[in-house]
């Protein structure tokens, strides 16, 4: 079997069986790819591929300074793929099972004060022709703890603003309910109604809520942009991406003493855990828990 077919047949195990996004789908992808323009000059195929082969792979990774965290990534999903082989019965072992990824150091996210969030928001000029879209777009980041894929295919059909929720479409196609604070909602409307309603759409872009000057939805690329742009305006000296602002939402809500388990449901974590790494940031959390519910606190 060639490594295109192979990792094909993989492609559509992630895409059709595991239901992954294409953002996710699309990184296996690449990830394998990586390990097939090792082993293919070699003349080695994906089902005959050893451990050692493998291992020799990640010293080439090591050498060309890949950080731990990528390093760890790429191994889970060459174990991933060679789990889907065994699984079509193409091979009976996976030649990756006893190499470990690299540790991976706990790394807190950063995050932004409100006062900073004001600063990018008051960043924006409101004289320009995107810039009412840049403010909803800032505002509903930040009050509604979006991630930016989840941003860029926001729907109109899908904002009800009578009852003040999104419905989003997040990881893995699965739809949750995302509350909209007041003054997202105001900067929304402004937006839709003052600025997207004068816009000439193009066919197919009717239902996105955010567009470019081309009349077609934003891309992610471009949501970084904004935000760099703005950042470097404010003179903030932290890594600041689309996701800082999810980030920031989780914390300002753990410190505002909101229940771990409606957080989870706001940010659409399948597990619990994931929502747990906010309750690192903020130390009078975790010791107001124990003093509260501990019997000796």
């Amino acid at each position: 079997m060639s490594w295109e077919k192979s990792i094909n047949g993989f492609k559509y195990h992630l895409q059709i069986e595991r239901s992954l996004s294409d953002n996710s789908v699309s990184a296996y992808i690449l990830d394998i790819r990586k390990l097939a323009s090792y082993a293919s000059p070699l003349k080695i195929n994906p089902l005959k591929i050893t451990r050692l082969d493998i291992s020799s792979f990640l010293v080439d990774l090591n050498k060309k300074k890949l950080s731990a965290r990528s390093q760890a990534r790429i191994i889970s999903g060459i174990k991933a793929f060679y789990q889907y082989l065994i699984m079509e019965d193409y091979i009976d072992h996976n030649p990756i099972e006893l190499i470990e990824a690299p540790k991976i150091g706990f790394k807190l996210p950063d995050t932004l004060t409100l006062i900073e969030i004001d600063q990018l928001i008051n960043a924006i000029d409101l004289s320009k022709s995107q810039g009412e879209r840049n403010r909803a777009i800032l505002e509903t980041l930040y009050s509604c703890g979006l991630r930016v894929s989840e941003l860029v295919h926001l729907k109109l059909s899908n904002i009800n603003f009578k009852e003040g929720y999104l419905k989003v479409i997040g990881k893995g196609n699965k739809e949750r309910l995302a509350p909209i604070g007041s003054r997202a909602t105001k900067y929304l409307n402004i937006y839709i109604n003052d600025v997207r309603n004068h816009q000439n759409i193009k066919k197919g872009y009717k239902d996105f809520v955010f567009l470019n000057n081309r009349g077609t939805k934003l891309t992610r690329v471009m949501i970084f942009i904004i935000i760099q742009n703005l950042k470097e305006k404010t003179g903030i000296k932290k890594k600041i991406s689309p996701h800082t602002f999810r980030h920031s939402f989780a914390t300002h809500l753990i410190e505002g003493g909101a229940n771990l388990r409606a957080v989870q449901e706001m940010l659409g974590h399948e597990s619990i855990t994931t929502t747990e790494i906010y309750t690192h940031l903020d130390k009078d959390y975790l010791r107001s828990n124990i003093i509260q519910f501990h019997p000796r606190g």
